[in-house]
């Protein structure tokens, strides 16, 4: 009789209890010591069980490393979708998002490490990447709307969204993670920066009938 895989097992509230007390564990020795010097001997003995109830949870080391950076996209992600609530104004929401990432990323610093040597990882790039297609997908659509009431400029939402992006996270990584300022001081920075880069120029003012611009001087 073939035994179910660790996918179709169904956990009693202990099983979810236990299962996040090892991926609690192993998300701060990772983080602090390293995936490839981490063991499961070692997880396992940091919780007091044994490796057996290790392999009724994840089939391998691997397995555990890649559900916690799955659950950590999400749970970002949830903050995020959290704070921009109904907001109406994509501008705002943009902001709020911003905002938001800078906060969780302060929060959970050690995560950092993991998702900075999962990029660096064959096994574990993909589903980085992942993740960050799903959080593009969910910042476009405030890019569009952006776009679409003549507050954001003319241009590739894709393109600016990524921009945005990738800004939020080269200064989360250099100021929050390495350097150990406050997410909000930069998340100030960030929204500053990323807004105005975004934002639509302004219209020129209306000309008076039967007069023409006025030529520059020089």
């Amino acid at each position: 009789m073939a035994h179910p895989t660790v996918e179709e097992r169904r956990l009693t509230a202990r099983g979810h209890e236990r299962r996040r007390q090892l991926m609690d564990f192993a998300t701060l020795r990772f983080a602090e010591r390293g995936y490839h010097p981490t063991s499961v001997a070692e997880i396992v003995q940091g919780i007091g069980v044994g490796k057996g109830v290790f392999y009724w949870y994840f089939s391998s080391k691997e397995e555990l490393f890649l559900e916690i950076l799955r659950e950590a996209q999400q749970a970002l992600r949830r903050a995020q979708r959290q704070e921009i609530g109904d907001e109406p104004d994509p501008l705002r929401r943009i902001e709020l998002g911003i905002r938001s990432s800078m906060a969780w990323l302060d929060e959970h610093r050690h995560v950092f490490n993991l998702f900075q040597f999962a990029a660096t990882e064959e096994r574990f790039a993909p589903a980085l990447r992942r993740g960050g297609e799903v959080a593009a997908a969910d910042a476009v659509r405030h890019v569009k709307e952006g776009i679409v009431e003549g507050r954001i400029r003319d241009g590739d939402p894709e393109v600016l969204t990524n921009a945005v992006l990738g800004v939020t996270n080269q200064l989360a990584r250099v100021f929050i993670h390495e350097r150990g300022e406050r997410g909000a001081d930069v998340a100030d920075a960030a929204v500053a920066f990323c807004l105005e880069g975004l934002l639509a120029p302004p219209s020129a003012p209306p000309q008076p009938a039967g007069t023409s611009p006025r030529a520059p001087a020089g």
